[in-house]
């Protein structure tokens, strides 16, 4: 079983080259989709949220208000680092236990905070997405509606993508066309088919 992540910085196109690797037959899992079931009602990580940071970072229906939380720990490192603490370690294990059950050759897990949380060790392959700064700033304001202060903030939040890039075993640069980026994913199925056996590098 060969296990490959999925990383980069935000808004650099990770959704995306996801989707189309489940398109095209591959097994994949989304670390945002775990937080985001793990952050509802009634879960053991939204209690205990509410006990580190109040209820007033809790909706009415009892799951995790998700924007007046992030506004809270973006600007915050002490207390991204505590939310971080509570969320990651159930988000690993849901995909340890994915992979565990997974019937097939490999499969992919789209982590956001691969590097960050030093986890890229667990995996066989690495890949990144990248994309022009301009273009990774104008996707956030875009799509989360937010100031271009908070934006930057959440990009600051992270790892450069420079960095991740220079790790990384496959690179994906998302600032160009669609047909472009497409065909960087058949390069990357292409190559991750060729890998004989876990840990052999691309």
């Amino acid at each position: 079983m060969m296990r490959v992540a999925l990383t980069g910085g935000i808004a650099t196109g990770k959704s995306y080259v996801l989707a189309r690797l489940r398109e095209r037959g591959m097994p994949t899992i989304d670390a945002d989709d775990l937080v985001h079931e793990a952050l509802g009602a009634g879960t053991p990580t939204t209690s205990a949220i509410g006990e580190q940071f109040g209820s007033e970072f809790l909706k009415a229906d009892g799951g995790v208000d998700r924007a007046r939380l992030g506004s809270r720990v973006f600007g915050d490192p002490e207390s991204r680092a505590r939310l971080e603490g509570i969320i990651h370690p159930v988000v690993y294990e849901a995909i340890r236990k994915w992979f565990e059950a997974l019937d097939g050759p490999m499969g992919v897990a789209s982590i956001p905070l691969l590097y960050e949380t030093h986890r890229e060790g667990e995996f066989d392959c690495v890949v990144v997405t990248v994309c022009p700064p301009d273009v990774q700033l104008q996707r956030i304001l875009e799509r989360d509606r937010i100031s271009e202060e908070e934006a930057r903030q959440r990009i600051a939040a992270q790892l450069p993508a420079g960095e991740k890039a220079r790790w990384a075993d496959f690179v994906i640069r998302t600032g160009g066309t669609t047909q472009a980026t497409d065909r960087q994913v058949d390069e990357l199925l292409a190559a991750l088919r060729s890998v004989k056996a876990p840990g052999a590098g691309l």
